[in-house]
């Protein structure tokens, strides 16, 4: 099977810290697939080494069928990335945000316009291309970080808990606009701790000290675990890895 994101015992050591400890992933075009687990899991160290921004200790993995170790400027090209932090420039007006993050990405002037263009549209900024990006409500510079990371149509999207500090109804809001984004084909990459983000992933993989405790669809899970919520189940899945 051919896979959007693919790693064989992909591991990531701190000295003798082990941070990812030989996990083995596939994710196919068009998923939504969540990693979950709590803070210092590892979610971000592995999704940091898929975008190219970290070198794995060992093991191999492929995002977009390059190479994770010898072809990260490959990989950078084919996806778009949301850190966990806020990283737009607060001072500058939302437009100007976009036309930055455009260019760096390549799109020549055209193509950013009409970009800019229909993720404003899509994600309903179209009005605050004026405002200073950093008046904005936190849901708002969310759905702004996804247009920049979204502007060059990439084949993968990676999202590393974006939704922190946002609001329940702007959560909601947000994974409206991810579950269209898969619709559309995009594959999506996102960690997270919010368990009722993680129901709406097609599949999810559950992190506990670097290594994955257990790897499939929310409602899979549940059933295995004779359970009714995915909190009960991942808890009961935190419990046996701890034995």
């Amino acid at each position: 099977m051919n896979y959007s994101i693919e790693t064989n015992d992909l591991t990531k050591k701190f000295g003798p810290y082990t941070a990812v400890d030989h996990i083995n992933v596939g994710v196919q075009a068009g998923e939504i697939f969540g990693f979950l687990g709590a803070n210092g899991a590892g979610k971000t160290t592995a999704i940091r080494m898929l975008c190219g921004l970290l070198t794995p200790t060992s093991g191999s993995g492929h995002v977009a069928g390059f190479d994770i170790m010898k072809e990260t400027a490959k990989i950078r090209t084919r996806i778009g990335y949301m850190s966990q932090k806020f990283s737009l420039y607060p001072d500058l007006v939302v437009r100007d945000n976009l036309k930055l993050f455009g260019s760096l990405y390549g799109l020549n002037k055209r193509d950013l316009a009409a970009r800019m263009d229909e993720m404003s549209a899509f994600l309903g900024l179209t009005d605050l291309l004026p405002r200073i990006t950093g008046s904005l409500p936190w849901g708002w510079q969310q759905r702004l970080s996804l247009a920049c990371a979204n502007l060059h149509k990439p084949q993968i999207l990676f999202l590393d808990e974006p939704t922190g500090s946002v609001d329940p109804v702007s959560r909601r809001n947000f994974w409206d606009l991810i579950q269209l984004l898969s619709a559309q084909g995009t594959t999506i990459f996102v960690t997270t701790h919010h368990m009722d983000e993680a129901e709406y992933c097609h599949r999810i993989s559950i992190m506990i000290s670097g290594k994955i405790a257990a790897m499939d669809s929310p409602q899979a899970l549940k059933k295995k675990h004779n359970c009714e919520t995915l909190l009960e189940a991942f808890l009961a899945i935190v419990e046996g890895g701890n034995r």
